[in-house]
């Protein structure tokens, strides 16, 4: 049974949504975020840092590692994950196989975390009451990994024109007021459900 699990993220807002959802995926289980300055610290820190969990790391800790794709090739990126680990020393869970015990799971979160927002729709409702209800329903909004123009800017001009963040979004806030409405098993995001999935892997 897991002990703990580790996640490096890549930036603030991800670590506050993170402390939010964990607890429902992990129940008692121990979990640590660690922040990272932003993807490209990420990838330069990540081989030395998963070098060092290589040298004590227990059988029943494990180590997820979350980014977002941006505009980068999604199997170029995964790839490029996969041999940081290997070449820390670590068992990843893609290279060990279905069912076979692994130390690091990695995953990326397609465009960005507002995607996963535009997933629950109803979180961000409860957050944020204005807002419309009929978001989901439209064409362009649909599928919540696909959104055209960039995940973050649309639930932007979403928000303001319901009269919030006027000023301009603040992704922080943001991440905070809806993580703690979500509802993990109703999320729409697929690139959410891997990250569920992952976490719900770890732990068994």
């Amino acid at each position: 049974m897991l002990e703990k699990l580790i996640v490096f993220v890549e930036e603030y807002s991800m670590e506050a949504a993170l402390e939010k959802l964990l607890p429902g995926l992990l129940g008692t289980i121990a979990f640590q975020v660690i922040r990272f300055q932003c993807k490209d610290d990420l990838l330069k820190h990540a081989p030395s840092r998963l070098k060092g969990y290589a040298a004590w790391l227990p059988e029943n800790w494990r180590i997820l590692v979350l980014v977002d794709r941006d505009d980068d090739d999604c199997r170029e990126l995964k790839t490029k994950l996969e041999n940081i680990a290997a070449g820390a020393g670590l068992v990843s869970k893609t290279r060990a196989g279905h069912g076979r015990w692994f130390q690091v799971v990695n995953r990326i979160a397609i465009e960005e975390l507002e995607a996963w927002f535009f997933g629950d729709w109803e979180a961000v409702r409860a957050a944020y009451p204005r807002v419309p209800a009929t978001i989901p329903q439209q064409t362009k909004f649909r599928d919540p990994d696909a959104i055209a123009g960039g995940t973050w800017e649309a639930i932007e001009r979403i928000l303001k024109r319901a009269g919030y963040f006027r000023t301009g979004l603040r992704k922080l806030e943001l991440a905070r007021s809806v993580a703690e409405h979500m509802d993990i098993s109703r999320n729409r995001s697929r690139s959410f459900q891997a990250f569920a999935e992952a976490v719900t892997a770890a732990a068994a």
